[in-house]
């Protein structure tokens, strides 16, 4: 952001403004339960426009627009690195924990995200304690080399047969991740028509709590969401021997603070897509196939549906960010190994 941008004027005059609102809310009966909370909103307002009011050149700033809210100006900053490093990590002795620190097979991409990286970052120990689970020998990634790469057009009718197949061939069981809830509910409507003799749940038809409590009761049923679906659903057990993913989750090409991330870190001399695009994506493919293996009892299979994963330069990385599964790019054996543990094949 431009220090001397005019937005800062605005700001700042909204600030004025909420302040005198505020002192002229102050005072009176403390039983007066609409004065005080009009001063609450106008204090939330003041707060807000204290912020906007004091941005900086490592601030970025857009505007966004909602049929909710509307139109409304966004602030975030351009790294928390250095905000982490001063008011944390110089202060404070700190343990880092998750299943998933480590991307592209490394801890550095997180840890330069979070500060702990650099040549003015204090030293910091990084340990890989492995994992209680077998991935080889419990689970499957399959990628579906075949399909066309996704494009702008939604959800290809390819990859629509391919989810129907696969949730065929797994008898139901199967979480279905997609990028966005438009995917999610084109592919749960086709596989209704394709196959109706199981129940297909989608993200939007009601609470997620209780369609995830349907998921795990109904033992053919399956669950198709977007993004709270890659990180917050555990369902170990035959629940779920399936997990779909429609395609590699990139950030959004028209995301203002992913752009200007990858800008910064290109005019520093990096990789701005590795650097952001792509360990954003590693993160979160690691985070959503890691919902098919949840005990040392499960087995199943992970489908991703997005060519790129093996024919991309980028591809290497994004595998190494994954649990170490046998992967085929073999439709026929992911659909047998399904089969089999539906009890369905030979």
């Amino acid at each position: 952001t431009d220090p001397s941008d005019p937005l800062k004027d605005a700001f700042a005059a909204v600030r004025v403004a909420a302040r005198a609102a505020v002192s002229g809310l102050t005072g009176g009966d403390d039983d007066d339960v609409a004065r005080r909370q009009a001063q609450g909103a106008a204090q939330e307002i003041f707060d807000v426009a204290e912020r906007l009011a004091k941005l900086d050149e490592r601030d970025v700033i857009w505007v966004s627009e909602s049929e909710r809210f509307g139109r409304q100006a966004v602030c975030a900053p351009l790294s928390v690195a250095g905000l982490l490093r001063t008011e944390i990590f110089d202060l404070h002795p700190s343990v880092l924990t998750s299943a998933t620190l480590k991307v592209g097979g490394e801890f550095g991409s997180v840890g330069v995200a979070l500060g702990l990286g650099g040549p003015s970052a204090a030293a910091y120990r990084a340990l890989d304690v492995g994992s209680p689970f077998d991935y080889r020998s419990q689970g499957i990634l399959y990628v579906a080399r075949h399909v066309p790469p996704p494009s702008r057009d939604g959800i290809s009718p390819e990859v629509l047969a391919e989810v129907a197949e696969l949730l065929w061939a797994a008898d139901g069981h199967t979480l279905g991740l997609f990028a966005s809830q438009r995917a999610a509910e084109a592919a749960a409507r086709h596989c209704r028509e394709q196959v109706p003799d199981r129940q297909v749940l989608c993200q939007g038809d009601g609470h997620l709590a209780r369609l995830t409590a349907e998921f795990v009761e109904d033992p053919q049923a399956s669950l198709f969401g977007s993004l709270s679906l890659w990180q917050g659903i555990d369902v170990p057990g035959d629940t779920c021997r399936l997990v779909i993913i429609d395609k590699i989750p990139f950030p959004r090409p028209d995301d203002p603070l992913m752009q200007a991330r990858q800008q910064a870190v290109a005019e520093s001399g990096g990789n701005g897509f590795m650097a952001v695009a792509a360990t954003h994506a590693g993160l979160l493919l690691a985070q959503g196939v890691g919902r098919l293996i949840r005990s040392l009892d499960d087995r199943g299979v992970v489908a991703v549906l997005d060519p790129r994963l093996v024919t991309a330069r980028y591809g290497s990385f994004l595998t190494a960010s994954l649990p170490e599964f046998w992967m085929t790019t073999d439709r026929e054996v992911s659909i047998g190994a399904l089969r089999r543990l539906a009890g369905t094949g030979t």
